[in-house]
């Protein structure tokens, strides 16, 4: 179990890693406008995000 947790860390990290190595103007641009959001829109936007990613991890490996 904590070996996959971490790989999927590192997985989180390479793709990370990868849009700021493909798109760093891009990167900072989303980054400027997330500031302009309030804080409540940002923990909509995570807890959307968080549940989304729990439903498809708990898809794949097969309920």
């Amino acid at each position: 179990m904590a070996g996959e947790l971490w790989r999927a860390v590192c997985l989180v990290a390479v793709l990370e890693g990868l849009v700021l190595f493909v798109s760093p103007h891009g990167w900072k641009r989303a980054a400027e406008q997330l500031r302009s959001l309030p804080d409540p829109h940002l923990r909509a936007v995570g807890g959307i995000v968080v549940t989304m990613a729990l439903t498809a991890l708990w898809c794949l490996r097969g309920g």
